[in-house]
């Protein structure tokens, strides 16, 4: 976009912002999809509840501990920040970004985000690995500490999360920072020991077959 096109649109953005017309547009919208966004919302309850049985239930069980050809030559890094925040930041991004300026497509990301959730918690459960023995501790604000748990591996939530953006977001430009903070995150996971190899890379395709299933599930409603 040129610079004059991006200056127009911008006061345009502003202008509809000062009459009132885009808050408008945004209730009408969200009255119009109102029984989609309520469906997204019962996936989402169902994903944070499955999410936290099989949290606390690999948290208990995991005792495999295997070696990693990438983990016994790289690292461990202290990148808590990246970790804890970054990962916060991509995830407000996620759904921020939709609320705000593509609120037509809000429920989609709700439902998308909750099916791959589900089907993070299904996969979990199904291997009993420990978190590596050499993993730097990871830090959320204490707000969050309930849904942070421990032998959580396969497959990195960190890297599903911001590549379902990339698949989320293809008509827009911002799908490339999700794509950026997927390599980012996947990589700082990997530096910091906090998963193996095979949870970062089996989470591209997860992620991506899950978003197909879920194009499927969503389209029929």
């Amino acid at each position: 976009m040129k610079k004059r096109e991006f200056k127009r649109y911008y006061n345009l953005w502003i202008e509809e912002i000062l009459t009132g017309k885009r808050f408008k547009a945004w209730t009408r919208e969200i009255s119009n999809n109102k029984k989609a966004l309520l469906i997204s919302l019962v996936f989402l309850v169902i994903a944070v509840i499955l999410n936290g049985i099989s949290g606390r239930y690999v948290t208990r069980v995991g005792v495999g501990v295997p070696t990693d050809i990438i983990l016994n030559h790289v690292g461990p890094y202290n990148l808590q920040i990246f970790f804890g925040w970054g990962y916060l930041i991509f995830m407000a991004l996620l759904f921020f970004f939709p609320l705000f300026f593509r609120i037509k497509s809000l429920h989609h990301v709700i439902g998308q985000w909750s099916l791959l959730v589900m089907m993070r918690s299904f996969f979990i459960s199904l291997t009993h690995l420990r978190t590596p023995l050499t993993a730097i501790p990871s830090k959320f604000p204490q707000i969050f500490q309930p849904f942070v748990f421990e032998n959580d591996l396969f497959f990195s939530g960190h890297t599903a999360t911001t590549f379902l953006g990339f698949l989320l977001f293809k008509e827009s430009k911002i799908r490339w920072v999700f794509l950026a903070g997927s390599i980012f995150l996947g990589s700082v996971t990997l530096l910091m020991h906090r998963h193996y190899s095979i949870d970062v890379f089996a989470a591209y395709f997860i992620t991506y077959g899950t978003y197909q299933i879920g194009k499927w599930i969503f389209n029929k409603k």
